[in-house]
């Protein structure tokens, strides 16, 4: 009888010992900067045409918004809580869905979702954005912290197909990789107009159009200028005053909840994923 070749097993940098990713995780702070991140991710085209034209059409953005969301909470939630085998078989099930996103032969940008160079890409950003988040909201952290912290978010790209030593070495090599990266960022109008449909909430039900302005607005707050400009999204030193007073607010909030609710709904989807899995359940 037949049998499937397992899933290779994730590879990870080491972590200081002591080091706690429940101390940084924030429920407040992703929904809120997801938005941004995902312009981010998408600023590269290789990234922003694989996930417009993806042909896996059951877990769009666009059609199923709640889905799509489970399924991104459930990886960054396995990504940087979930164990050894939780992220080995959160891998083999993205792996399904990712090999079918490939460029077609004469479409405008080339692009295969497998491709370890644009993963990295997206981990950096991933990478980049819990680190703005935190600070924002809680100000810099130790220099300790801040290196295992560093570490350990190469789980977003391990978690999927960047291998170990992609990463960059540390946070000074990261931050000439992220210079040299930024190089790359070009958003051309059709990614513009599909990004700002995704912030309009206009892929979800009416009911939740309401919130779009503020949506819009910690959006463009959360994006470095370089990402706005390229979205041509304007920004006023009153709207920074503004962003800046909600985050150290809901920082405040936060730093006085109980560890279980900062993580909420983290800790929650990675449950989710394990009650999938044990009842062979689909993951994504």
């Amino acid at each position: 009888m037949a049998t499937s070749t397992p899933s290779p097993r994730v590879r990870d940098l080491p972590v200081p010992m002591g080091f706690d990713m429940r101390d940084h995780v924030s429920g407040i702070g992703a929904h809120l900067a997801g938005p941004a991140n995902v312009i981010m991710q998408l600023s590269w085209p290789g990234v922003g045409y694989g996930v417009m034209n993806s042909r896996v059409h059951d877990g769009a953005a666009t059609k199923r918004p709640f889905k799509r969301g489970r399924t991104t909470f459930t990886y960054l939630a396995v990504a940087l809580l979930g164990n050894d085998e939780d992220r080995t078989a959160f891998r083999k099930e993205v792996n399904r869905q990712h090999a079918q996103v490939v460029s077609r032969p004469g479409e405008k940008v080339q692009y295969r979702a497998m491709d370890p160079r644009l993963q990295t890409w997206v981990a950096a950003c991933l990478y980049y954005g819990t680190v703005d988040m935190i600070e924002k909201m809680h100000g810099p952290l130790p220099d300790a912290e801040a290196d295992a912290l560093y570490a350990h978010c190469a789980r977003f790209g391990t978690t999927l197909q960047m291998p170990a030593d992609a990463w960059p070495a540390d946070r000074a090599a990261f931050r000439r990789y992220w210079e040299e990266a930024e190089a790359e960022v070009d958003i051309d109008p059709a990614v513009a107009a599909y990004l700002l449909s995704l912030t309009r909430l206009q892929n979800f039900p009416r009911p939740f159009h309401p919130l779009a302005p503020f949506v819009l607005f910690v959006t463009t707050g959360f994006l470095p200028p370089l990402f706005r400009d390229a979205m041509g999204l304007p920004w006023t030193a009153r709207q920074q005053r503004r962003f800046d007073r909600l985050l150290r607010t809901l920082g405040t909030v936060e730093r006085r909840m109980p560890r279980v609710l900062r993580n909420f709904p983290f800790n929650l989807w990675l449950a989710d994923m394990r009650l999938r899995r044990r009842f062979h359940r689909p993951l994504v």
